[in-house]
């Protein structure tokens, strides 16, 4: 089938929104499937990957999103072609998507990724109050009711679209993640070069550094944890708008020599900093179901994080990890050195974080998906036959 994905913003941006479009297109297109990304903006860059469909667009500020009302003639051309369509951002990509779908009967799937309500007021301040909470609720129910099938990652970010008002069904499809390099990874290079010592209990962070993420509540959970513990340290992978702020604010702390910053790492060096780590630590509140969590869980580290939609729905307090029911500092930082103190505990979590993530695999999420697409093609195929019956019977009645 000729997959279509609509997104507002694609690589080289670096966000969960492209790594599963990256990720699933990777495994459509092997299965034999067309994959064609319809996006804006940075129509010089030069794509790693066929079928990027980039359409022009005007920078917004430094978020690394472009505005546009419009695709390129190539895009909507390509666009007329597509069995389905998977919209990624309900706004300038789901507009378009209902402009130029709909009248087409092409049928149309949104997955809602993100939580639109917190991430404005982090990245987009300026138009904060154009898709605050009043907007989304206004805006959110209608653009649902006009898709074929509107998919949750979670259940949690269900619950969530519920109270925007969101009234049509939501069906949970979860992200998917390659497990095997997590299973058979190798440690990216021995601790010692990081800093640690052999022994030191290690926790791991990856991902974006932004301000969404709440590292600085992390930093100030593993300061106090190192306080009673010495024997610890912190690695923290990726980067972002707020490195230079935390790296700041561990210096202000006394802690460089617990925490380390790698930067930015290639995707496929992330299993070995992972195997590096003995429990994985996170304090957003704003996820919805992350790949961080899932490849985590997947090289057998325990996860430790606050209770919210999304990382609450995978790991299973003293199953899998710990959760803190709320952002409260000495909560987390209790659960943080059971981790530290208890090691034959923390290796049993580990081991069913493991098992665990096996319901992540790409391979069970991705059908589940294509069961999706196939169903809302058919769908779709029977509103065409009734409309061309009742077209031709209408014409019929015409010409008697």
């Amino acid at each position: 089938m000729r997959i279509g994905m609509m997104a507002d913003v694609y690589k080289p941006h670096v966000s969960g929104i492209t790594s599963y479009i990256t990720f699933n297109k990777r495994y459509l297109e092997s299965a034999g499937h067309e994959v064609f990304v319809f996006t804006f903006g940075d129509e010089d860059y030069p794509d790693d990957e066929t079928n990027i469909i980039r359409s022009p667009g005007l920078p917004l500020l430094d978020t690394g999103y472009f505005i546009s009302l419009r695709y390129g003639l190539k895009a909507r051309q390509l666009l007329k072609t597509m069995d389905v369509v998977h919209v990624h951002h309900p706004f300038l990509s789901g507009s378009l998507a209902l402009r130029f779908c709909r009248p087409r009967a092409i049928p149309l799937i949104f997955t809602n990724h993100t939580r639109y309500d917190l991430y404005a007021q982090a990245y987009l301040p300026v138009v904060a109050d154009v898709i605050g909470v009043t907007a989304l609720q206004a805006y959110l129910p209608t653009f649902c009711r006009s898709c074929d099938l509107v998919i949750s990652p979670s259940p949690g970010m269900r619950e969530i679209l519920k109270k925007f008002g969101v009234d049509v069904p939501v069906e949970v499809v979860p992200n998917g993640v390659d497990l095997a390099p997590f299973h058979s990874a190798e440690p990216r290079a021995a601790r010692e070069e990081f800093g640690f010592g052999p022994d030191e209990v290690i926790l791991i962070y990856t991902g974006r550094l932004g301000p969404e993420k709440n590292l600085p509540f992390l930093l100030r959970s593993f300061a106090g944890a190192a306080q009673a513990y010495d024997q610890v340290g912190l690695l923290i992978v990726g980067d972002g708008p707020e490195r230079e702020n935390l790296q700041d604010q561990v210096r202000i702390m006394g802690m460089e020599g617990r925490v380390h910053f790698t930067g930015m790492v290639p995707y496929s060096e992330l299993p070995g900093y992972l195997c590096m780590a003995d429990a994985f630590v996170t304090a957003s509140v704003t996820e919805v179901h992350p790949f961080t969590v899932i490849e985590a869980m997947a090289a057998g580290l325990p996860v430790l994080g606050i209770q919210s939609p999304g990382v609450g729905d995978m790991v299973k307090d003293g199953e899998t990890g710990y959760i803190a029911l709320e952002a409260d500092l000495a909560a987390f930082t209790a659960k943080m050195l059971r981790l530290f103190l208890e090691h034959d505990e923390r290796r049993r979590l580990g081991r069913h974080a493991r098992q665990s993530a096996e319901a992540y695999s790409i391979e069970r999420t991705n059908q589940m998906m294509l069961s999706c697409y196939r169903r809302v093609i058919q769908s779709a195929a029977e509103r065409k036959r009734y409309l061309r019956t009742r077209l031709t019977r209408l014409l019929d009645g015409w010409t008697k």
